[in-house]
């Protein structure tokens, strides 16, 4: 089995070489990387998993860095990156502060590695994107997943277009962002951070978001859209 998943490491390895072929090594990089843990051990992953993202936070060419695991899921992890080019992502990858993370296919996964690049529409600034919560808020993270059907992908980036403004200045968001995968243009991904719960709720209320709804409820290939959705809960980077 640890054949197996080194494998599969050395796999993900070549998946991001090909990336750095295939773009401008220039251009911002973002990935999502999903992990599903055997139940015994997930404190053991977190911790490593919180020792690369606090590395990678301090890089100087890193955007933003976060790892999660799924509320109601916990064997369930994500980290997020964004890196100010894929030259520098390759650089983290194959450093001696990635250590810790190759670690973690020694030990048996449930699943195999979900690896996704995407890219950012309207993208948020590196200050943005490490603005943190206040310390009296309990945040809530949201990442909604959605597949569109062909030919309906463009009246869904224009009906967030217009909304985008407005969800970014509500008070309980921290940050608010749509992706679309590289690989698929049919399929989006949002990250929608907001300050506590009753954010949130407000925020399902807020009257701009009802053409985005209307389009979830009438143009994905899969219903009900709110299968898409995950509520994750961060445990790196560490709070300051």
């Amino acid at each position: 089995m640890t054949a197996h998943i080194i494998f599969a490491w050395c796999m993900l390895l070549g998946s991001i070489s090909v990336k750095v072929q295939k773009t401008n090594r220039m251009e911002q990089v973002v990935v999502l990387t999903r992990l599903e843990v055997k139940k015994d051990h997930g404190d053991q992953f977190r911790k490593l998993l919180s020792a690369y993202v606090n590395s990678a936070v301090d890089n100087a060419h890193n955007i933003m860095a976060e790892a999660y695991y799924e509320e109601g899921s916990p064997e369930v992890l994500w980290v997020i990156e964004r890196w100010s080019s894929e030259t520098e992502l390759e650089k983290m990858k194959n450093s001696a502060k990635f250590t810790p993370v190759k670690k973690l296919f020694e030990k048996e996964l449930a699943q195999p590695v979900k690896t996704m690049y995407v890219k950012d529409l309207e993208p948020l600034s590196k200050e943005a994107w490490r603005r943190e919560p206040g310390e009296k808020d309990t945040p809530v993270t949201i990442m909604l997943f959605v597949d569109s059907q062909e030919g309906t992908e463009g009246r869904f980036k224009e009906v967030y277009h217009t909304a985008m403004p407005q969800f970014r200045s509500e008070p309980g968001v921290i940050n608010y962002q749509l992706s679309q995968l590289q690989d698929d243009s049919t399929q989006f991904v949002t990250y929608e951070k907001f300050r506590n719960e009753d954010a949130f709720q407000y925020h399902l209320r807020f009257p701009p978001i009802q053409p985005v709804i209307d389009y979830l409820n009438s143009s994905i290939k899969k219903q009900p859209f709110q299968a898409g959705l995950h509520r994750l809960i961060r445990f790196a980077p560490f709070s300051k």
